[in-house]
């Protein structure tokens, strides 16, 4: 990963607090115990039990009847909360908490909720579309995270992101100079990883993250305009300009920017 962010300059406005960002986190967070604390087989049976496996969704493959815990459509859904380790799980979680809380205020806490499931099903069917005779089973919530990613470009395309590159450089950039890299490797490992190779879906991230990038503007607030930040923190409404946040702080740790 080139970029790993930290935290963006971009104040929420419209709701109070992000409940159901940190709800979503802490899900994952707590589901993820679970599936460790079961034991080696507890855990393989929940992911094959919950996963998205393409052959089963979308083709005539069967699971294991001892193996079916939900019915094939629902791992559209319960595939979004489990991961495969502990990098797995905090790489998605550390991208929804910079930039879920943003998209959670321009639409609202429970429109956000059904936000983050549909780009999350879409790129479960994408990924299955991309191989559908593939019998291993797709786990994590990168697909709705990357719906959030979309969004996120699509509203606040030149707000500063402080990010870590290459794992140790602090820097603060745009935020389509920090996405649109992300979406371009998404891209670049999808035709030249592969998935098979890697083990990543690239085509969920990719499906998600046009899922979310398209479907922001039937979700958001009336009132929320696309592509409303601008470079000095201000937004507009209508005729009114409001200040959205401070100038930025003294550093990616410091300051009042969140």
């Amino acid at each position: 990963m080139v970029f790993i962010p930290i935290k963006d300059i971009n104040r929420r406005v419209w709701v109070r607090f992000h409940y159901v960002t940190v709800a979503l986190i802490a899900l994952c967070a707590a589901v993820f115990a679970l599936q460790i604390a079961g034991g080696a087989e507890s855990y393989q049976r929940g992911i094959y039990g919950l996963g998205i496996i393409p052959a089963v969704l979308i083709g005539d493959a069967r699971l294991d009847p001892e193996l079916v815990l939900v019915q094939p459509y629902l791992t559209l859904l319960t595939s979004l909360f489990l991961h495969g380790g502990f990098m797995h799980l905090i790489g998605n979680m550390l991208f929804l908490w910079v930039f879920g809380d943003n998209i959670e205020d321009s639409m609202g806490h429970l429109r956000f909720l059904a936000f983050y499931v549909v780009c999350g099903a879409v790129a479960g069917i994408a990924h299955a579309l991309s191989d559908p005779s593939s019998q291993v089973p797709t786990i994590g919530a990168s697909g709705a995270v990357s719906g959030v990613l979309g969004a996120y470009l699509v509203l606040h395309p030149r707000v500063k992101v402080w990010v870590l590159a290459f794992v140790w450089l602090p820097l603060k950039l745009p935020a389509w100079v920090v996405l649109g890299l992300w979406v371009l490797l998404q891209f670049a490992n999808t035709f030249f990883a592969g998935a098979e190779a890697s083990g990543v879906a690239w085509w969920a991230h990719i499906a998600g993250f046009a899922a979310g990038a398209g479907l922001i503007r039937f979700f958001k607030y009336p009132h929320v305009v696309l592509f409303d930040q601008s470079a000095d923190g201000d937004i507009k409404v209508g005729g009114l300009r409001l200040r959205k946040h401070k100038p930025p702080g003294n550093g990616p740790w410091g300051g009042d920017e969140r």
